[in-house]
């Protein structure tokens, strides 16, 4: 098998894996929605600006980081945005997984 049809073999997988099901359903439904679609832009750009500052080694900005939390308490009161983060994580940590069985496989020529 050549590993084009493996990695094209791979990707249908994760599309018909039941955390990427989930997740993208729960997305959609959240993102048809224009008022809670803001809410989780507005977070997801504080979050980007947090982690920046972070992975660049600016001094961390308190006030931001208390805010991001302080969204995200807000924002998990409804329960489509908690599934939504839950889903996530979830699917996140499936492609991370996916990732690390891949660079295992390749860490003797990197």
């Amino acid at each position: 098998m050549n590993v084009y049809d493996t990695a094209n073999r791979l990707a249908y997988e994760i599309q018909e894996s039941e955390e990427y099901k989930s997740y993208k359903k729960v997305k959609n439904e959240l993102m048809s929605n224009p008022d809670l679609k803001n809410k989780i832009e507005e977070f997801e750009r504080l979050r980007y600006e947090v982690q920046l500052m972070q992975y660049t080694g600016e001094n961390k900005d308190e006030e931001k980081a208390k805010k991001l939390e302080e969204m995200y308490t807000e924002l998990i009161q409804n329960e489509l945005i908690k599934q939504y983060f839950d889903l996530e994580v979830k699917f996140n940590v499936m492609i991370t997984d996916v990732n690390k069985i891949i660079a295992e496989a390749i860490r003797d020529v990197l």
